[in-house]
């Protein structure tokens, strides 16, 4: 299962910059991939798993600005098409397998 986060936060002012940024280090930190500006994903190993990520995202939510969850199965990610650009260097390797860079 794939757990997306989609946010567009405000970045007028300093503080808001700061809660925008924090929030994206939480999200790499806790082990999202970024897959374009704004849109994180992450590998979960059933619900239960996605569930408790999802509360850590809203336990971790900047003060304002709009963030959006979607949980799609392997199944509907794989039927993802790119239509523009190349795959990222996650995307090349797969879940199964450890990627430095």
């Amino acid at each position: 299962m794939y757990l997306f986060v989609f946010f567009d936060l405000p970045v007028g002012t300093r503080p808001e910059r700061r809660n925008a940024t924090r929030f994206r280090n939480f999200l790499r930190n806790d082990g999202y991939d970024m897959m374009q500006f704004s849109v994180y994903t992450r590998v979960c190993r059933g619900q239960d798993a996605a569930d408790k990520h999802l509360a850590r995202v809203e336990k971790n939510l900047p003060p304002r600005g709009s963030v959006r969850a979607l949980q799609v199965t392997e199944r509907q990610y794989a039927r993802m098409k790119l239509l523009v650009g190349m795959p990222s260097a996650q995307e090349q390797t797969g879940t199964g397998q450890l990627v430095l860079l």
